[in-house]
């Protein structure tokens, strides 16, 4: 029997578009979920365009699944030192419907590929990403990789 691949996760905070695109070809990633609700960024290389065309001149493909970012009180929250409200927050954010169609998505990916969830924060223990990884593991049993660039 094939393992499943290992679950990525990577925040680019305090980092470089270069950096992190490096950290994703070491851990050989294949495609990159964006799962931030807005794939905006005034960091320079992370806004949804410019970060596509990025990873894909390294070969690793992107998908943007909008459904899965925080809504805007988890994101504040978040920024007021409260990542604990935001886990509850997200928690009533994941039982909609598109939010639960997109974990199928990206679950689906994660079994064929190499994948890496893509958030803000550099520590995956104040960001969703890290919810989203391990609500993915429970059903798959893949191993997650924080990546820190």
């Amino acid at each position: 029997m094939v393992s499943a691949p290992v679950l990525s996760t990577i925040g680019y905070e305090g980092t470089t578009i270069t950096a992190v695109l490096d950290a994703l070809r070491a851990a050989r990633v294949s495609l990159l979920i964006d799962v931030r609700a807005v794939a905006a960024s005034r960091k320079p290389g992370f806004s949804k365009r410019l970060l596509e065309a990025g990873l894909a001149e390294r070969g690793i493909g992107y998908l943007h699944l909008q459904g899965l970012g925080t809504p805007k009180e988890g994101r504040q929250a978040v920024r007021a030192g409260h990542p604990e409200r935001m886990r509850t927050i997200y928690a009533e954010h994941m039982r909609s419907d598109r939010a639960q169609a997109e974990l199928a998505r990206a679950k689906e990916e994660g079994l064929r590929t190499n994948v890496c969830l893509l958030c803000f924060e550099r520590d995956h223990r104040t960001c969703h990403r890290a919810i989203v990884a391990e609500l993915i593991a429970a059903e798959t049993g893949q191993p997650i990789a924080h990546l820190l660039p």
